[in-house]
């Protein structure tokens, strides 16, 4: 198994349950050093402590830094490492290669490599299997190669991996998808859906990632028209959503994560084919920092305060509620736009141990915020732990900016924004 991260850890650890035999490779030192120990570095993922201690405890599980090595004693090789994109949002294959290059130095004929890491199509026939071939010095006939994307969110992954959804695999042959069919049907209580071939599998995954943007987009615009249409946005989409052929999502500060933000990119930028609609929703997902510290702004001067001169406390800087993981949060563009704009600027991160992030910003604690005499508070991650703030010891010139529909400020008497619906409701 090919990466340790908060994805294949998760994976590992279940393929170890089932398999029986599964060595783990990280770069990171401290990663392997944390797992040999038997204990578990990925934070707030239920069951999987125990589950790494269990494995590793029996002698199923161990971790090494030594890929070759790795690759030497495998038979099946699963590689679960992350594929991002460059400044030019141009998708970036270097740390899949260079596991590619590891495992073609060891490989012998007869071996299978699984594809969990999210690709743009067309990579297992194109790039994967060909390094592999080329380095190796094997025909292509004499190994397998296989796409099986991960369908695991952050939080639920050993329930995911289990069988939440069922697995989709697809071969760069025939052979190759009846094997990855075999090995997943072990592990996968919901089935196993193969599918044409690796690029339909990888098509599948990118699918997946690119209609959520798209639709979150939609829902963000929507959300932007609450004002002029002086409605609740949000209940005009749950009722909407009553009709079966209609599943509209919610409107928020922004999209994060490992995933979302760089998938569409993975079609747009690899392929010449026209992408307008996918291109338009990366834009307005991306303008939507913008717009939440615009309606912040809006805020304070109705409080006729500048915002050079106010105090603002942002909470929450992961890019999902409950979740570590800051890339691509919105939260590092919407601190970045307080701060170039002379805000005094606090971070109230409850699951957050990293701000290095967030230059210009102090961090401080849940029990600080009050303490701090705000002007303006900008939800931007739904933590639990921000359901249960007493607004009412705050001051009532509080500006308040709800960014994912989270807060409970019913009865407050403060100004309000909450991010889809009309100012006052």
């Amino acid at each position: 198994m090919y990466g340790l991260g908060k994805m294949g850890l998760p994976l590992a650890a279940v393929y170890a349950d089932v398999i029986g035999n599964v060595t783990g490779v990280d770069v990171d030192p401290n990663v392997v050093e944390t797992i040999q120990a038997g204990q578990c570095h990925v934070d707030r993922e239920p069951g999987l402590s125990d589950l790494v201690t269990q494995m590793v405890s029996m002698g199923r599980l161990d971790a090494t830094t030594d890929s070759e090595g790795a690759a030497n004693a495998a038979d099946i090789h699963v590689i679960i490492v992350p594929t991002l994109v460059d400044e030019t949002n141009t998708p970036d294959l270097s740390v899949i290669e260079s596991v590619v290059s590891d495992i073609a130095a060891s490989i012998d004929p007869g071996d299978m490599v699984i594809v969990e890491s999210t690709v743009p199509p067309r990579t297992c026939r194109d790039v994967i299997e060909p390094t592999i071939a080329e380095q190796s010095g094997l025909n292509r006939s004499d190994f397998g190669v296989a796409f099986c994307p991960e369908r695991t969110s952050s939080g639920r992954a050993i329930q995911d991996i289990r069988g939440a959804y069922p697995k989709v695999v697809g071969g760069t042959d025939s052979e190759a998808t009846q094997i990855a069919e075999l090995v997943y049907d072990q592990i996968n209580q919901s089935g196993v859906i193969p599918v044409s071939g690796a690029t339909t599998a990888e098509s599948v995954k990118v699918f997946e990632g690119v209609y959520r943007d798209v639709n979150i987009a939609l829902a963000n615009e929507l959300g932007k028209l609450a004002d002029e249409l002086g409605i609740d946005v949000l209940e005009a989409i749950e009722v909407a959503n009553t009709l079966p052929m209609c599943d509209l999502h919610i409107p928020g500060a922004g999209v994060g994560g490992h995933c979302i933000p760089y998938y569409p990119y993975f079609l747009i930028n690899s392929f010449e084919g026209p992408t307008p609609l996918m291109q338009t929703a990366r834009e307005v997902n991306d303008s939507m920092p913008a717009f939440t510290t615009s309606k912040l702004i809006e805020g304070l001067s109705e409080k006729g305060k500048p915002i050079s001169e106010a105090t603002v406390v942002v909470l929450g800087l992961t890019y999902r509620g409950g979740v570590v993981e800051i890339r691509h949060a919105p939260s590092i563009p919407i601190v970045e736009q307080l701060v170039t704009q002379d805000a005094e600027v606090f971070v109230v991160d409850p699951v957050l141990e990293d701000f290095s992030e967030f230059n210009g910003a102090t961090r401080i604690e849940m029990g600080e915020i009050e303490e701090v005499n705000p002007d303006a508070v900008v939800l931007v991650t739904a933590h639990e732990e921000f359901e249960g703030i007493d607004w009412s010891g705050f001051d009532t010139s509080l500006v308040i900016v709800d960014g994912r529909q989270a807060l409970d400020l019913d009865g407050s008497n403060h100004w309000i924004y909450t991010l889809g619906k009309a100012q006052g409701r």
